[in-house]
């Protein structure tokens, strides 16, 4: 396709084009606009389905990976979509500054596509039961709004908003269309441009013809001309077998739309032109039914389509009901040009005291002037979100009656000794937002912290273990409703007769003279709203018993981490770039050996790709059908191995794929590992507290909890992390320490089952004492095969396995497998008590506890949803026996890290990965830190069996395995 170009009169804009059909008689220019801009004539048309659906599996996969649902209110009601709708609705608004809007909803019921062809989008998933029921809450927000609904009978949203866009285009209006939709692009002129989310709802992209023709080579009134020959699986409309969108960009440069390509069939040679000619039909039917209406009788006047200002009350209904908080409540009624009412979004009353601390007298005098034994809150002043963990503090705000703003960086020597010693001492009660990342960030420059008494972030992990975020305007807004405004907003109080701030504009060198009077206000306010909150949440933690959690677990391991942090771990450099190169080999053999069973070149990494290659070139069995067609994912592929012939090409090029996806995992892992490392040497991983919402700790930057373990490349990977050095010079190795067997442990401890103990306080092989009870045999007798089943099933029922499950797992029928749990739980009845009553005490109370009484609420328990409730069913199941580990190995760190510091020594724990701590050995010092290790962790908890602890020592992380 030969791009041109096109110079047009000064009030048109300049049109591109590009030339289809070169190689017909005919060939044709079609034109590639450039948007016009019409700020004080802009309609916004949103596809009401599109961006629904959208926030709602966005949403449900945060919830998911933050431990739990986190858009759920207290009678059970599920609302990700309108959460999330809501939310990007407004970001639209805001962003794009719309003078007119409508939104369109696909109706119920057959549409005249459906009807033409009875499968049109038959191939689709069913509706998730959490979703039933939101978009109707979507749609009394809009009617609370004012914002028009506009639908019709037996046409989908996309007809709709394309009859809405020609005529908003024929009265020079800007147009902008969001939709998750591909043929909404034939839309697209100088007056229409399509808003395409990414991966999220929020991440917008503006797709104009230039845009359409950069990723796809084709002008946007071709793009149904594409999708009509690759077809589109969301729609159940198959395209040509093999044919892509590279493809198919090429033919209709060549031949033009698709009416012109197949009058030109005949010329294009090979397999793919065969493949052509036999799905002709298929071809006209897709373009067809992909051609969208733009001439519907609506009967819409744009004039009502301006965009309303919002009724506070009628807004405040709904969302009342659905339990939305003050900052969404107040984004949207501020994007829709109205004030929350008094109940809603109240604000923090504004801060307007604060010092510009410069002089040691100056702090003295702040300190002096505040009340006596108030905590002091101490939070980094305006902190980059995009900082990594731990960057130096350079400036700091405190919040006391009135604020002070240090410059810890141009500080002089009197007043830096007064700033530490105040942050150092214990006597000197303070809270804070996000102690880890502070203490890390202070000892950058070599500043201690001490007598901290609270962290708002920590605090409120432990009151609501899944939520979305612990950001200090998220939890006021969620805790306490309430924001505070933006720094431009707070300015406004200038003419309320409020006196500015001095500012010592002579010193350039003060990094506060870079932030306004107005800001410094803001950050004190939200210094006043953390002790608000921090009041609010030791509250709760006090009535739930909670606060030992946070006093005595989580604020002394957030230090212990940051101290992790800052250390890092040494790596071997030179080995990790060998393995790095080695792993390129077998990548490149899996794609031969993959490559050999087809004749044409693959993408192994796209999922279309292989579902055109496995099941219409291969004739693979059919797997799982999910919205983009059956799956290809490792699960579905492992048992499609077990399903055919292993002498067949398709068994080939499964075993290939697999081989192709491990070794590229492991290099994308020892990539990250490779990027990771510093100057020094060493890795710094950054530890997340309040991401599991079982107490689990994660890690990013790189993450270290999924490299595999018992693989041969996993411990390759392990032999790259070294014992390093320090000021004082080498350590002598590194050790490792971990539990054995710690989630059975704990389950024979709750469960208080007599066999469970019996085999844990002999010293026996669980599996083996477990197996020759379940299949009724002399221990001596349990073979391999029964162990390994014993095995996958105890743990299994830890996570809340089912017999179906379990089946699955051991590719095994579900009879055998209901008959292994029966014998299970006839032999061990006590674990069949606990797992049966640890459900129901959850359902009743709400929530579930760890030994320690962290807890883990679970409203699905209660929910009319059968696969909702299931699903928080085995989080009750697992949370009391996992969070009751992570417990215990955080208390295990702590007690480790004090031993070490009372001893003096110079040896340090570096990581913490599931439930093993690799420490760094000092010279002379390997007997006494085993004896801590196995002291300490043997110790951390007094349970009806003992807990046993691994120990080993090596030059390397893999070496030191036990």
């Amino acid at each position: 396709m030969t791009e041109t170009s096109k110079q047009a009169s000064q009030d048109v804009p300049e049109t591109r084009t590009v030339v289809i059909g070169e190689k017909t008689e005919h060939p044709q220019e079609v034109s590639l606009p450039v948007p016009v801009s019409r700020p004080e004539k802009r309609l916004l048309l949103i596809d009401g389905h599109s961006l629904a659906f959208r926030a709602f599996f966005a949403l449900s996969r945060a919830a998911e990976y933050g431990g739990g649902p986190g858009f759920v209110t207290s009678d059970g009601v599920h609302t990700e979509g309108v959460y999330g709708f809501v939310n990007t609705m407004v970001k639209l608004v805001r962003e794009e500054k719309p003078t007119h809007l409508v939104v369109s909803f696909d109706l119920e019921g057959p549409t005249l596509r459906s009807q033409e062809y009875g499968e049109y989008k038959g191939g689709r998933d069913d509706t998730p039961e959490e979703f039933h029921g939101q978009v109707p809450n979507i749609q009394r927000i809009l009617e609370a709004v004012g914002i028009p609904i506009v639908t019709s009978e037996g046409h989908e949203a996309d007809d709709v908003l394309a009859t809405l866009a020609t005529t908003a285009a024929a009265e020079d209006f800007e147009v902008l269309v969001f939709s998750g939709d591909r043929d909404a692009f034939q839309m697209i002129t100088d007056h229409v441009t399509v808003v395409y989310p990414g991966r999220t709802p929020s991440d917008l992209r503006r797709m104009d013809a230039q845009a359409v023709f950069e990723k796809y080579k084709v002008a946007p009134q071709n793009y149904p001309d594409l999708a009509a020959l690759t077809g589109e699986t969301a729609d159940n409309l198959p395209g040509v077998p093999g044919v892509g969108p590279g493809f198919a960009a090429k033919w209709i440069t060549s031949y033009g739309p698709v009416e012109s390509l197949l009058e030109h069939a005949d010329r294009i040679t090979g397999k793919k032109g065969e493949a052509l000619r036999e799905h002709e039909d298929l071809v006209r039917r897709n373009r067809k039914l992909n051609r969208l209406v733009t001439d519907l009788p609506l009967g819409v006047d744009l004039d009502h389509a301006v965009l309303p200002e919002a009724d506070p009350e009628r807004v405040g209904v709904v969302f009342d009901e659905l339990e939305f908080g003050a900052q969404l409540r107040g984004r949207l009624l501020e994007a829709f040009g109205s004030h929350a009412s008094d109940d809603a979004a109240a604000t923090v009353p504004e801060v307007t005291d604060v010092t510009r601390v410069r002089t040691a007298q100056e702090f003295s005098d702040w300190l002096d002037a505040g009340e006596k034994d108030v905590p002091i809150v101490v939070r980094r002043l305006a902190h980059d979100p995009k900082a990594p963990s731990g960057a130096e503090v350079t400036t700091l705000m405190l919040m006391n009656q009135r604020g002070a703003a240090v410059d810890l960086v141009t500080a002089d020597q009197e007043l830096t000794i007064a700033v530490e010693e105040w942050l150092a001492d214990p006597a000197a009660p303070k809270i804070v937002d996000g102690l880890k990342d502070l203490y890390h960030g202070l000892i950058q420059r070599g500043i201690e912290l001490a007598g901290v008494m609270d962290d708002v972030q920590l605090s409120g992990y432990l009151v609501r273990p899944a939520l979305r975020s612990y950001e200090l305007d998220a939890q006021l807004s969620h805790h306490l409703e309430v924001e505070v405004p933006r720094a431009d907003e707070s300015a406004a109080s200038e003419k309320n007769g409020q006196t500015e701030l001095a500012l010592d504009a002579s010193d350039e060198q003060d990094e506060l003279a870079g932030v306004s009077d107005a800001e410094l206000r803001r950050q004190a306010t939200l210094g006043s709203a953390c002790r608000q909150l921090s009041e609010h949440l030791r509250g709760l933690l006090e009535a739930d018993g909670q606060l030992g959690l946070l006093t005595d677990l989580e604020m002394p391991l957030a230090v212990i981490l940051a101290r992790m942090e800052a250390t890092g771990i040494a790596m071997d450099r030179p080995g990790i770039d060998r393995l790095f190169d080695d792993l390129q080999q077998p990548i490149d053999q899996a794609f031969e050996q993959a490559q050999a069973q087809i004749d044409h070149e693959i993408n192994l990494g796209s999922t279309k790709q292989l579902q055109a290659v496995m099941f219409e070139e291969l004739g693979l069995p059919k797997t799982k059908k999910t919205k983009t067609g059956y799956t290809t994912d490792a699960a579905a592929v492992a048992d499609l191995l077990g399903r055919v012939d292993p002498e067949t090409q398709g068994s080939r090029f499964l075993v290939a794929l697999m081989n192709w996806r491990e070794y590229s995992k492991l290099k994308q892992i020892v990539a990250g590992l490779r990027d990771a490392i510093a100057e020094d040497g060493r890795i710094h991983t950054t530890y997340q507290q309040t991401v599991a919402a079982t107490g689990r700790l994660s890690s990013t930057g790189p993450n270290l909890q999924n490299i595999p373990v018992r693989t041969e490349q996993g411990q390759r990977i392990r032999d790259v992390f070294v014992v390093g050095e320090d000021s004082q010079g080498p350590f002598e190795c590194l050790m490792t320490a971990d539990y054995s067997q710690i989630e059975m442990r704990i389950m024979a401890h709750l469960s208080g089952d007599e066999g469970l103990i019996e085999a844990f306080r002999g010293g026996e092989d669980l599996h083996r004492f477990v197996g020759s009870r379940v299949f009724d045999v002399a221990p001596e007798d349990v073979t391999p095969q029964m162990r390994s089943k014993v095995k996958a099933m105890s743990y299994g029922l830890v996570y809340g396995l089912s017999s179906y499950g379990l089946s699955q797992q051991l590719n095994i029928g579900v009879d055998e497998a209901r008959t292994m749990m029966s014998g299970y739980f006839e032999r061990f009845g006590g674990v069949r008590d606990f797992l049966r009553g640890v459900v129901e005490e959850a359902r009743s109370k709400g929530y579930t506890e760890t030994i320690d009484g962290r807890r883990r609420y679970l409203p699905d328990l209660t929910s009319d949803n059968r696969q909702a409730r299931q699903a928080a069913e085995r989080m009750a199941l697992n949370a009391p026996i996992q969070g009751s580990a992570a417990d215990i190995i955080k208390k295990a760190m702590i007690g480790v890290d004090r031993a070490l510091r009372e001893d003096d020594l110079r040896s340090r724990v570096l990581l913490q990965v599931h439930d093993e701590l690799i420490v760094e050995v000092a010279p002379g010092e390997t007997e006494r830190v085993e004896e801590i290790l196995r002291t300490e962790m043997a110790g951390a908890a007094e349970l009806t069996v003992p807990l046993d602890v691994n120990v080993g020592t090596g030059r390397t992380w893999h070496q030191a395995a036990h």
